[in-house]
């Protein structure tokens, strides 16, 4: 059976035409003074510090737990309410804990941000108003 060959169609650029459609208006470039860079630095690195330590809670948990029931397989015998408690621990008591992480997480993220900021006197002062 002989098939056509295929063939690629092309057609020339046009003259102008551009890969991405113009943005609609022009974003202006966001330039932060320096104290405020510096705390804009300062919570990204508590933040992603707080981000390390909860992926590695969380993988711990996750992968922890099968791996917990691997090593002991007695416990995978016992029986809680009538069900085992490998299923429990597996199926039920990841959940909880991981709302726990979450939360913990969220806390720490929101302590980050409102921990002393450039140009603030204390807590309930309201900022100073702007040069």
């Amino acid at each position: 059976m002989n098939r056509p060959r295929r063939v690629a169609v092309t057609a020339p650029p046009e003259p102008g035409a551009r890969s991405r459609p113009a943005p609609a208006h022009p974003v202006p470039e966001t330039v932060l003074d320096p104290a405020r860079a510096e705390y804009a630095r300062t919570v990204r690195r508590a933040q992603l510090r707080r981000v390390a330590v909860t992926l590695a809670c969380g993988a711990v948990l996750l992968f922890g737990l099968p791996v917990l029931l691997h090593a002991a397989p007695g416990l995978a015998g016992w029986r809680v309410g009538g069900l085992p408690l490998g299923w429990i621990v597996v199926a039920w008591l990841p959940y909880p804990l991981l709302a726990l992480l979450a939360w913990w997480h969220l806390r720490g993220a929101e302590r980050a941000e409102r921990a002393e900021r450039p140009g603030d006197d204390g807590p309930g002062t309201p900022p100073a108003p702007p040069p």
